[in-house]
């Protein structure tokens, strides 16, 4: 007998958990397992503490409390707002008097002013929720904040179950997938894909609390999440990647995986990472395929649902020829809701004809495969009536030996308007007075006209939570 339902969170069915049919292990993270039956129940007891709430802030630290507040949440059709455990004193006050939030649920950050309601995990309640309307806000996740205060974007349930569902269709992902993370709880790719993800298909998940070479080794899956940071680390441990030869999919994303880490992991693993795209307003957009090529550098074509195009400064469409660079524009059922407080940036970001424009650069080929450029304002570097994508230039540089990482920005110039100026993190053992091979090299693989003008050797890129590079803290 089936017990599917309309819920957001389809695994855990009520009627499912009363016939007696529990997952023993539908959650396990850092250590701590929770059945079905434990989560539902323990969820809903928090789901009666916050009914009568709008909106609360859930402190996002990898723990079952996270999730129990979450999932009640959830539950009770209460809008979270995850907060980042390591936001600073500036960006934490932003986030709370921006969203509205009026309690904290579970734990509160030291001089906090909002109540607190506590988050109980052995606590059971019973009681039967109607599901929430399909339009009512889940989230409001912030943005980075790399250009401005963090914004808030609004996701709701409907936009959470397309998005869901069409990964479920491109990867294949089941009920008898076990999912492996340990990525941070106040982002999509850790929180929406993460838990809501397998609490939806009804997979597994652990959490190993901390993404380490060794506890991803450590658990078996059959699904891997990772960052590039995760990955990198990974192929640097030959023990614990070959641990990972036994899953079915290797997925990378938030930032662009490097090519060489890539090759690695398929040298050691027996398996090419599946790389896809997407953003906090998106969800996931664009992904490669179990079945399917997997190409590195390029994040595959559509989900299902979603239609992207190219256009340049004026709005013109560009053709998908593979090499005219264009601003990303994509539409379909997982976008946001917009910008909580901000209707006219909002409504900025979307054209008049329906498209929401990304912010990001990338080609598209023949075949529908896209490829990432950057970020249309850092990684579109126009140099000497050229339109350069930063993120070939990064690929060739982290193509040698002495380049363990690199970020490409252009700086302005008087002559060329934007001279290319390449920050590299060098291997051990490196030569310092790699410079002009740097140049070289990239000119000899792409064209004279991309080479960098400008070497800067540092010893670390700036990065944010995700693993993303900071370029507006460089040049």
């Amino acid at each position: 007998m089936s017990y599917r339902s309309p819920l957001l969170l389809s695994s855990l069915n009520p009627a499912a958990v009363a016939a007696g049919i529990d997952i023993p292990d539908a959650v396990t993270i850092d250590g701590v397992t929770l059945s079905r039956s434990d989560l539902l129940g323990a969820a809903t007891s928090v789901a009666e503490r916050v009914a009568q709430a709008r909106r609360v802030a859930v402190l996002a630290r990898p723990t079952v409390k996270t999730v129990l507040a979450v999932v009640g949440c959830l539950i009770a059709g209460v809008t979270v707002v995850p907060v980042p455990p390591d936001a600073g004193s500036a960006e934490l006050a932003h986030i709370l008097r921006d969203s509205g939030a009026q309690a904290w649920l579970g734990e509160a950050p030291e001089g906090s002013e909002l109540p607190v309601v506590p988050v109980r995990a052995h606590a059971r309640s019973w009681h039967t929720y109607a599901e929430p309307a399909p339009e009512a806000i889940a989230f409001i996740l912030y943005t980075s904040g790399t250009t401005g205060a963090p914004k808030g974007v609004m996701l709701s349930r409907r936009a959470i179950a397309a998005g869901l569902d069409a990964l479920a269709q491109a990867w294949g992902w089941t009920s008898n997938d076990v999912l492996v993370h340990g990525l941070p709880l106040f982002h999509v790719h850790g929180l929406i894909l993460g838990v809501l993800g397998p609490l939806r298909v009804g997979s597994p998940l652990v959490h190993t609390g901390k993404p380490t070479p060794e506890a991803y080794a450590a658990a078996p899956g059959t699904m891997y999440f990772g960052v590039p940071t995760v990955w990198s680390r990974i192929a640097e441990t030959p023990d614990a990647a070959k641990e990972l030869a036994k899953a079915r999919i290797l997925v990378s994303g938030s930032a662009p995986l490097p090519v060489p880490v890539f090759e690695r992991l398929r040298e050691l693993t027996g398996q090419a990472p599946l790389e896809r795209y997407g953003m906090s307003e998106t969800m996931i957009t664009l992904s490669t395929r179990p079945d399917g090529e997997r190409r590195p550098g390029w994040v595959g074509t559509p989900v299902a649902g979603v239609e992207t195009r190219l256009v340049d400064e004026s709005g013109r469409t560009l053709p998908h020829d593979g090499e005219s660079v264009g601003g990303l524009q994509v539409r379909g059922p997982m976008l946001f809701d917009g910008y909580l407080n901000k209707p006219e940036v909002t409504a900025e970001n979307w054209t008049e004809d329906g498209w929401f424009k990304t912010g990001d650069v990338a080609v598209i080929d023949a075949g529908g495969f896209h490829r990432i450029v950057g970020r249309e304002s850092v990684d579109l570097i126009k140099s000497g009536g050229y339109r350069i994508g930063a993120g070939e230039i990064e690929t060739s540089l982290l193509g040698h030996p002495a380049v363990a990482e690199t970020a490409v920005i252009g700086v302005p110039d008087a002559d060329l308007g934007q001279r290319i100026v390449a920050y590299v993190v060098l291997r051990d053992g490196a030569d310092d007075a790699v410079h002009q091979q740097l140049i070289d090299h990239v000119a000899g693989e792409l064209s004279v006209h991309k080479r960098p003008r400008e070497v800067r050797v540092v010893d670390a890129l700036p990065r944010n939570a995700m693993g993303k590079v900071q370029k507006k803290l460089l040049g």
